[in-house]
């Protein structure tokens, strides 16, 4: 497994930029797909190409979503992309995305053939990208998910969501589930509305968010669960110097998806090496603590809580909003 060089290519690439592949202009059944993609099977992913369009590379891309540090996945996922190689045949790159919108924009050109999105923004990568997803990391009894915390120092002096009026609050990102869309969604219900009761400051990434209540750059913030674990595994913040506020119930967790276009064989192969590793005693294992494997998730059905939080919040799939 390599450390992918494409990043300066893909960085540079727009979603508005011409599609690799030819668009669906006879289709008539996509929902929220992008022009270039066709649901006739309703499934609310794209359907797989004509067989002359479907692609069966040499190398096989793999990024993990941005939602902290990417350097840090690189050794983490080594074992995982060795186990990839052994069963597909592939060599197998990792590509160290930097952000949401170029993890869409490299599997959209084509660039990109297997790849993690978090929560929030996987129904972009579905509709602008063609990804479709089909596996979470689980427990062994199948089980999945993670919370919205929102976090704030032990000595702010903030004892409730009430007391979060006219403080300043850390958002990470506006396409990002648990860190904005998930608070909008579901703090006007307990009695506190963003931007109306509290300043919303956008802070690019999960661990910025904690990293600054921690810091006092920020009153409070809401955050993915799985990442503030992660974070007090690696001792970068003391638990004991914060509180929670609030707890949503639990959401999927980050999607792993093959691109639309791939070759039906490839596509069994790459899920095939998903199902069958063993995250025990891996450094993946390690760094995703309570989840001991690949387990099968479908988009329909496992995003439709992240899809209404998002129709409440007016999102809609867009390269715009993607950010």
């Amino acid at each position: 497994m390599k450390v992918s060089t494409l990043l300066a290519a893909i960085g540079m690439m727009s979603i508005g930029s011409s599609p690799a592949f030819a668009q669906a202009d006879d289709c008539i059944a996509r929902g929220d797909l992008d022009q270039m993609y066709c649901d006739m099977d309703g499934d609310m992913v794209a359907d797989a190409p004509a067989a002359d369009q479907q692609v069966d590379p040499d190398t096989l891309v793999f990024a993990y979503t941005p939602v902290e540090d990417p350097a840090v996945y690189a050794d983490i996922w080594d074992p995982f992309l060795e186990h990839l190689e052994k069963v597909t045949g592939k060599d197998v790159h990792f590509f160290a995305v930097q952000s949401n919108s170029a993890e869409v924009e490299a599997m959209r050109s084509g660039r990109l053939h297997v790849a993690g999105f978090s929560t929030g923004p996987t129904p972009f990568a579905v509709n602008l990208a063609g990804a479709v997803p089909f596996a979470l990391m689980g427990a062994d009894d199948g089980r999945f998910g993670y919370t919205l915390q929102l976090y704030t120092r032990v000595d702010s002096g903030i004892n409730s969501l009430a007391d979060l009026k006219g403080k300043r609050v850390a958002h990470t990102s506006p396409t990002s589930n648990s860190g904005n869309l998930a608070p909008r969604a579901l703090l006007p219900g307990q009695g506190i509305v963003p931007e109306q009761d509290y300043e919303v400051v956008y802070s690019g990434s999960h661990d910025q968010s904690m990293l600054g209540v921690v810091a006092g750059d920020y009153d409070a913030a809401p955050v993915a669960s799985e990442v503030v674990e992660r974070m007090a595994q690696r001792d970068l913040y003391d638990p004991a110097d914060v509180k929670i506020l609030y707890e949503s119930k639990p959401f999927p967790t980050t999607s792993f998806n093959y691109a639309y276009n791939l070759k039906p064989e490839l596509i069994e192969k790459i899920k095939e090496a998903f199902f069958t590793f063993d995250m025990k005693g891996t450094a993946l294992g390690e760094e995703f603590k309570g989840v001991t494997k690949f387990v099968p998730v479908t988009y329909k059905d496992d995003w439709d809580v992240i899809r209404e939080i998002q129709a409440a919040n007016g999102v809609t799939y867009t390269p715009d909003n993607l950010k």
